[in-house]
């Protein structure tokens, strides 16, 4: 995947943000740049297909606006990850075998959250809005390559891998821990058709939905230690 713009603005605008202080109205504004990694669980919500959520990770950076004198903080950040799907198929036209195909997608995010303190900085409520880009789903085992997809009479797994790039996505989760470290759960829905593009080529939909649509969802338990 061609990351390298996208990568290259978002780390520009992440760098310029350093430990910092300043003085407004008497309260000391700090500013941090912390570095988070972690787990995630990647599904998507549609009709089209039959699918089993996996595991991945993700790694990143995030900026951190402490504000001492307000109910909330701003963070915004951004992070790769590598996630793992899992569609149901079959091996060939008229198995009946079924099996799980496996695919992996690589995403870069970029968010903006309000963080609401619960318990001072120690507990958070983040939510926010997301944008995304991402590749193509790739097979994991390469012997799938042929497999077809259920639900459908003669769509194969290679047919359904072009996905929509650009997305807009939400983000609610929560932080706990001390300033320099926290531990970040959160969720994340997409509100953009992830399969709209299968809709703009020539997909045999024999069988099944003539219309795709699938919104993915994820889950991340992640560390963020802050400098």
């Amino acid at each position: 995947m061609k990351y390298k713009s996208f990568l290259l603005l978002v780390t520009i605008i992440l760098c310029f943000v350093t430990k910092s202080f300043s003085q407004s109205n008497h309260f000391i504004i700090r500013n941090g740049i912390g570095i988070t990694g972690g787990l995630t669980q990647f599904d998507m919500l549609t009709d089209n297909f039959t699918t089993k959520a996996s595991h991945g990770y993700l790694g990143g950076l995030r900026a951190l606006v402490d504000i001492p004198h307000k109910w909330y903080n701003f963070s915004y950040g951004m992070q790769f990850s590598e996630n793992k799907i899992e569609i149901l198929g079959r091996p060939s036209l008229l198995s009946l075998e079924e099996n799980f195909i496996d695919y992996k997608l690589l995403l870069v995010q970029c968010d903006f959250l309000l963080q609401v303190k619960l318990i001072k900085n120690y507990l958070t409520l983040d939510l926010g809005p997301m944008l995304q880009h991402n590749g193509n789903l790739e097979f994991r085992d390469e012997s799938q390559e042929d497999y077809y997809i259920n639900n459908y009479s003669n769509l194969t797994a290679e047919a359904i891998t072009n996905l929509s790039k650009f997305h807009v996505n939400g983000v609610i989760g929560a932080s706990v821990g001390i300033r320099n470290f926290m531990i970040k759960g959160r969720y994340i829905y997409g509100f953009t058709n992830i399969l709209d593009k299968l809709n703009k080529q020539n997909v045999d939909n024999t069988g099944g939905k003539s219309k795709f649509e699938g919104h993915q969802h994820m889950i991340t338990l992640s560390a963020i230690v802050t400098f």
